[in-house]
C-alpha cells in the first residue's frame, strides 16, 4: 500500500544483513579482507611443493609404478650434431667426427654430471642407432644423474661446455633437446606468461574502468577487489595443491577468471548502489536496495559459476580437478569480496569514491540512465523478433558448424611454443632427424624377474619387434628403477599425431603382448607422453556426457530458483549453448585450421587442445550467467511493477546496457591478452572466452534473449508456461517492490501511478 514500508522479500533479507554490517563495521570489513589475503599468500609460499599430476589410465598406472620406486631419478639429454645447412653427411666428415669426440670428452671430464655418454663412432650398433636415417646428422646421448636439484646443477655446467664445444666448431650446429632442456623451457615460459598476464592485466583493467567510470578512485574500488581475490586465490591454491594437484596452468586460469569476475561483481553492484543514490536514497538505503537486487543477482551467478565447476570433478582427471578447485576458491572470493569489501569500501568513501574526476571522459556508464543505442536496438527487436531473432540465430549456427568438424588433440612439448625458443627449436630439429626420440614410449615392468633374466628376455625379444616395424624406434634403452624396469620405446611421429597413436597402439596390442608372452611372473603399463594424452582423451571421451549433462541440469535448476520462470531458464540454456558454439566454432577455424597463425604467432598442430571445448563449456555457462541474471533481473523488476513485456524487455535491456557493456569490456580485455601469450593453449582459451563473451554481451544480450522474450510474453515468468498474471508473491509485496523499482530510474508521478495500477489489477485477476 502507498506510504508503508514492508520488509523486503526473504531471499534479499540475508545479502542485506551482511551489507548491512559490513557498511556499519567498514574498517573491520577491510582490514580483515587484507589480512585474509596475506594470510592465504604466506600460506601458499610456505605450503612447499605441490602434489603430481597423474596421467588417466594405463598410462597413469606406469607413472605411479615409477614413483612409488621413490628413487632418485635421472634425466636424458641429447645433443644433435648436424652441418649448418645439412649438406654434408655425418660420417666421414671430419668436422662433425670431431665436434663429437670433442663434446664427449668434456661431457667425461666433468665430475659425476652425466652417465651413460653413447656416440654414433662408438661401435657398430651405436652407428645406426646414433645417425639419422639421411646420414646427416648425428646424435650424442647422455644420462644426467638426479635428485632435480644436483641435474639442474650438472645441467648448467654441461651447457656451458656445449657453448666451449660450439665456440670452437663454428661451422657446426649443436642443438640440445630432453628431459631437462625441454622441461625447463616449459616451465620458464609458463612463468613468464604468468607475470606478463599480471602486469598486463592490472593497467589494462585500471585503464578501461577510468574510461567506464571518469573517476580514478571508483576505478581502483573493482581493480582493488579482483587483484587481492587473485592474490589470495593463488595463495589457497598453493596450500590446496600439496593435496589436490595442479599444473602450471591452473595459475594462469585462476588470474584469467579471478579478474574477469572480480571486476564484473564489483561492477553490477556499484552500478546499482549509484542508481540508488541518484534516486535520492541516503547511503544507508542504496546499500540495502543494491544488496536484495544486484548483491542478490551476485551471489546467484557465483554460486552458478562454482556449481558448473564443480561439474568437472565428475571427469575424475587430475587436470580438471585442478582447474576446477582453482577457479572455485577464486570465484568463492570474488563474490565474498564484493558483498562484503566492496559495501565496506562504499561506506568508508561516500561520495569520496567519485574522486579525482578526469576531465573530458564524459559522463560514466555507470549512472542512472538507459543506453540510448541499446534500447532502439532491443525496441526493433521486440517489434520483429522473428526477423531479427531468425537473423542472428543463423548467424551463431553458421558460426558454430565448424565445431563439428573440430579435431580434440593436444600440442606436443614442441608444438605448444614457438620455435623462437631454443630449446624447443633443438626438439623440432631432433624429431625431424630422430622421429620418436622427442617423446619416447616408456615401459614399466614390474613383477618376480622384473630387474633380473626374465626381463631381459623379454627385452631382446622387444628389440627384435621393434627393429621389423616401421613405427618404432629401434633406439630402445632399459635400466632398472628400484623393484621395476623402464623400458624407453621410440615412437613414430610428432608425440601427438595419428602415426604416434598407431604406433602407441602397435606397441600395446601387438609388440608387447608378444615380447611377454613367455614371462607369466611380468605385468606392466606403458606410460609416457603420448600415451598418457591418448589415454586422457579417451577419458575424457567417456565422461564429457556426464560432465555436460551435470552443469545443464544445475544450471537449469539454479535459474528455476532463481526466476521461477521455467521458460525463461529453458531460453537461457539454449542462447549458452549457442554463444559457445559459435565461439568453439571461431576456435576451430583459428587454430585447428591455422586462421589466426600468422596474426598471434603459433603453428597450427592441427587441432583444439583437448581439454579446452569441455572447460570453456563448463566455465562460459557459469559466466554467462552473470549477464543473463543481471539483466533477466531488471527486466523482472519492471515487468513485476506492471509495464508489458515488451517495454519491461526493451526497458530492461537499455537500463542495464551501460554496465554490462562495461563489464564485457573489462572481461573481453582480460582474456585477449591471453591470445599474447606463448603457449598455444593460453592462445585458444583466451580467444575462445574473449568471442564467447563478445557474442554473449552483444547478439545474445541485444538480440536474441529480447527477441525471445517477446515472443514470450507474460508467460516467460510463469513456472507453469501459461501467461502470468501476477508476481509469484503477496500484493503488498508487489506493491512495495513496485515503488523501489519505480525509483530506480525514474521518479515521474505518471509512470509510478501506472505501475501501481497495472499491478493492483495483476493481483486481482490472478
Amino acid at each position: 500500500m502507498p506510504g508503508k514500508a514492508s520488509p523486503a522479500p526473504t531471499k534479499g533479507l540475508m545479502m542485506e544483513r551482511i551489507v548491512g554490517w559490513s557498511s556499519r563495521n567498514p574498517k573491520k570489513v577491510i582490514v580483515g579482507w587484507i589480512l585474509l589475503v596475506a594470510a592465504a599468500v604466506l600460506l601458499g609460499d610456505v605450503a612447499g611443493s605441490g602434489a603430481k599430476t597423474t596421467d588417466a589410465g594405463e598410462a597413469g598406472k606406469a607413472q605411479s609404478m615409477i614413483r612409488a620406486q621413490k628413487v632418485t631419478s635421472s634425466y636424458t639429454e641429447n645433443v644433435l650434431i648436424e652441418a649448418q645447412n645439412r649438406d654434408r653427411p655425418f660420417l666421414g666428415t671430419p668436422d662433425l667426427e670431431n665436434a663429437a669426440r670433442d663434446l664427449s670428452g668434456r661431457l667425461k671430464a666433468l665430475p659425476g654430471a652425466t652417465t651413460d655418454i653413447v656416440t654414433p663412432l662408438d661401435d657398430e650398433r651405436t652407428r645406426a642407432a646414433l645417425v639419422s636415417t639421411d646420414g646427416r646428422s648425428g646424435l650424442v646421448s647422455f644420462t644426467i644423474p638426479g635428485p632435480g636439484a644436483e641435474a639442474d646443477k650438472h645441467f648448467a655446467e654441461i651447457k656451458k661446455e656445449l657453448g666451449a664445444v660450439q665456440d670452437a666448431h663454428p661451422g657446426v650446429r649443436f642443438a640440445m633437446a630432453g628431459d631437462i632442456s625441454l622441461t625447463s623451457a616449459i616451465d620458464k615460459a609458463a612463468d613468464d606468461d604468468l607475470a606478463r598476464a599480471e602486469q598486463l592485466s592490472l593497467p589494462v583493467t585500471l585503464i578501461i574502468l577510468i574510461l567506464v567510470f571518469g573517476a580514478l578512485v571508483a576505478a581502483a574500488v573493482p581493480v582493488f577487489l579482483a587483484a587481492t581475490a587473485v592474490f589470495a586465490g593463488l595463495g589457497f591454491l598453493g596450500l590446496v595443491g600439496t593435496v589436490i594437484p595442479a599444473n602450471s596452468t591452473v595459475s594462469s586460469v585462476v588470474l584469467l577468471i579471478g579478474m574477469a569476475v572480480g571486476v564484473d561483481y564489483s561492477l553490477f553492484y556499484l552500478r546499482r548502489e549509484r542508481e540508488e543514490r541518484a534516486a535520492g536514497k541516503d547511503a544507508s538505503e542504496a546499500l540495502k536496495i543494491s544488496a536484495r537486487t544486484s548483491g542478490h543477482a551476485v551471489v546467484v551467478s557465483g554460486i552458478t559459476v562454482i556449481l558448473s565447476l564443480a561439474g568437472l570433478f565428475l571427469a575424475q582427471v587430475d587436470t580438471f580437478n585442478g582447474m576446477a578447485i582453482g577457479t572455485i576458491i577464486v570465484v568463492s572470493l570474488a563474490v565474498l569480496g564484493s558483498v562484503t569489501v566492496l559495501p565496506a569500501l562504499l561506506s568508508l568513501l561516500g561520495r569520496k569514491v567519485d574522486a579525482l574526476r578526469i576531465p573530458f571522459l564524459g559522463r560514466s556508464r555507470t549512472t542512472a540512465t538507459s543506453s540510448r543505442g541499446w534500447s532502439a536496438i532491443a525496441g526493433a527487436v521486440s517489434r520483429h523478433p522473428i526477423v531479427f531473432g531468425g537473423i542472428a540465430l543463423l548467424a551463431l549456427v553458421g558460426l558454430a558448424l565448424p565445431a563439428f568438424g573440430m579435431k580434440l588433440s593436444e600440442p606436443g612439448q614442441l608444438d605448444s611454443l614457438p620455435r623462437s625458443i631454443p630449446a624447443v627449436d633443438a626438439g623440432v630439429r631432433l624429431q625431424q632427424a630422430f622421429p620418436g626420440g622427442a617423446d619416447p614410449a616408456q615401459v614399466v615392468v614390474w613383477g618376480a624377474g622384473a630387474t633380473t633374466g626374465a626381463a631381459e628376455r623379454a627385452v631382446a625379444e622387444l628389440r627384435r619387434e621393434a627393429a621389423a616395424s616401421d613405427l618404432l624406434g629401434d633406439q630402445i634403452s632399459a635400466s632398472p628403477v628400484g623393484d621395476v624396469l623402464s623400458i624407453k620405446v621410440p615412437l613414430a611421429g610428432s608425440g601427438t599425431d595419428d602415426t604416434s597413436v598407431e604406433a602407441l597402439r602397435t606397441l600395446r596390442e601387438d609388440v608387447l603382448p608378444e615380447a611377454f608372452a613367455n614371462t607369466p611372473d611380468l605385468e606392466y603399463a606403458v606410460g609416457g607422453r603420448t600415451a598418457g594424452l591418448h589415454d586422457f582423451a579417451e577419458v575424457l571421451k567417456a565422461r564429457t556426457a556426464w560432465v555436460i549433462g551435470f552443469v545443464l541440469v544445475l544450471a537449469f535448476v539454479v535459474l528455476v530458483i532463481a526466476f521461477r520462470a521455467l521458460l525463461v531458464a529453458a531460453v537461457s540454456m539454449v542462447l549458452n549453448l549457442l554463444a559457445i558454439g559459435a565461439a568453439i566454432g571461431i576456435v576451430v577455424l583459428g587454430f585447428q585450421n591455422g586462421d589466426f597463425a600468422d596474426l598471434l604467432g603459433f603453428s597450427s598442430f592441427g587441432g583444439v587442445v583437448n581439454w579446452l571445448p569441455l572447460f570453456m563449456f563448463v566455465i562460459l555457462f557459469g559466466l554467462s550467467m552473470d549477464y543473463h541474471v543481471f539483466i533477466l533481473s531488471r527486466v523482472r523488476e519492471r515487468w513485476a511493477r506492471g509495464e508489458s513485456a515488451r517495454e519491461a524487455v526493451v526497458r530492461g535491456v537499455g537500463s542495464s546496457a551501460g554496465v554490462v557493456t562495461s563489464a564485457a569490456v573489462v572481461m573481453i580485455a582480460v582474456f585477449a591478452m591471453f591470445a599474447t601469450l606463448s603457449g598455444i593453449e593460453y592462445k585458444m582459451l583466451g580467444v575462445g572466452m574473449a568471442v564467447a563473451i563478445l557474442i554473449d554481451a552483444t547478439i545474445v544480450r541485444g538480440v536474441l534473449l529480447p527477441a525471445a522474450l517477446s515472443l514470450l510474453g507474460d508467460r516467460a515468468w510463469s513456472l507453469r508456461g501459461r501467461p502470468a498474471t501476477a508476481p509469484e508473491s503477496d500484493p503488498e509485496s508487489v506493491a512495495v517492490s513496485v515503488r523501489a523499482a519505480s525509483d530506480e530510474n525514474d521518479n515521474d508521478a505518471e509512470s509510478l501511478s501506472h505501475a501501481a495500477s497495472t499491478t493492483t489489477t495483476r493481483s486481482e485477476n490472478r
